[in-house]
């Protein structure tokens, strides 16, 4: 059985209706996509293209603005990513069964399973490029999953996991806590970040980004953070859990070719792979004990990532950010 996560269902009339407030064709056919726990995501075919239509399952009315505008922001420095398509009256995004939704462009390309070199050089291009273009971005809100969100979510989680997880989970939240009071981590440069840019969130055309997609778990998070969690997704062997040296180079020396890394981020490195590993072990664990209903749900394995936390935990197999430096210097 297919699985796909969609959780609210539209009829062909009221799709039409809904696409009248928009200056893009006549509806030719529509599709769920096999892919999301979060929200409930449609291609739509008209006459003048493709696009994907998104039912906001969780965010509400006043959250969208900073999430759109990102979008439309970074669309606009002529980064390939997916920006939302205004209304007649220039909205960006408008009511469909009781619950807000968007029309957002639909990108070139294609995700994969297993990048090579030249994808993880061209992912950090854009990684840094869209740290650079959010200088300017006038939008506001604290990215949704950080160390706060975490340390809640744990509260909930302690009555479900066995001792060994919790005291994992908590001893994690307790290192991660005391890093981010550090003076170091507080000079770490911040802005608007995707914070979720795993493979499935890119679409490639060949060795190039078609375009970056799925940006609803954005927020105001470091640099190096965002960084890392493209690391511990497109560098790792899928195996061991570790990060590759020849890929996670080639990120580094896409993304140092527009940015250069300061001494904090440079020190921070493996503590915000650890972070970064421990946010989504983190969600992952709540959706399995947690979940909502769906039509159909997708839920991913909390052990993944529980995984790569404890190989993230032993910083002498992790690769130091100053070493991929000069690795870079020396190609």
């Amino acid at each position: 059985m297919t699985l796909m996560a969609v959780f609210t269902r539209i009829t062909q009339n009221e799709l039409q209706q809904w696409l009248s407030n928009f200056s893009c064709g006549e509806l030719l056919s529509y599709e769920g996509i096999e892919s999301g726990i979060e929200n409930t995501n449609y291609f739509v075919n008209t006459t003048q293209g493709r696009f994907v239509l998104t039912l906001f399952e969780k965010l509400t009315a006043s959250e969208l603005p900073f999430y759109l505008q990102l979008m439309q922001h970074l669309a606009q420095h002529k980064l390939p990513v997916a920006y939302p398509i205004q209304s007649k009256h220039q909205q960006l995004f408008l009511s469909l069964k009781n619950k807000p939704a968007a029309l957002v462009a639909c990108l070139p390309g294609q995700s994969i399973h297993q990048p090579n070199a030249q994808q993880c050089h061209a992912i950090g291009q854009f990684a840094a490029k869209a740290h650079l273009a959010v200088h300017n971005f006038k939008g506001h809100l604290i990215n949704p999953r950080n160390l706060t969100w975490i340390s809640q979510a744990a509260t909930e989680l302690r009555p479900y996991l066995p001792d060994e997880l919790r005291a994992l989970l908590l001893d994690e939240i307790e290192y991660q806590t005391q890093t981010s009071h550090s003076e170091e981590y507080k000079t770490l440069a911040k802005g608007a970040v995707h914070c979720d840019l795993f493979r499935d969130n890119a679409l490639l055309q060949g060795d190039h980004i078609g375009g970056v997609i799925d940006f609803y778990f954005a927020g105001i998070d470091t640099f190096l953070y965002d960084l890392c969690v493209i690391a511990n997704d497109w560098c790792i062997c899928q195996t061991s859990k570790e990060l590759q040296i020849d890929l996670t180079s080639a990120l580094i020396q896409g993304y140092s070719q527009f940015r250069t890394f300061s001494s904090a981020e440079l020190a921070l490195w493996p503590a915000q792979l650890r972070l970064a590993a421990l946010r989504f072990w983190t969600s992952r664990l709540y959706d399995y004990y947690m979940p909502r209903q769906a039509t159909v749900l997708n839920l991913k394995d909390p052990t993944h990532f529980q995984t790569l936390l404890q190989k993230r935990q032993h910083q002498q197999n992790t690769p130091s950010l100053q070493h991929l430096t000069q690795l870079r210097k020396s190609t």
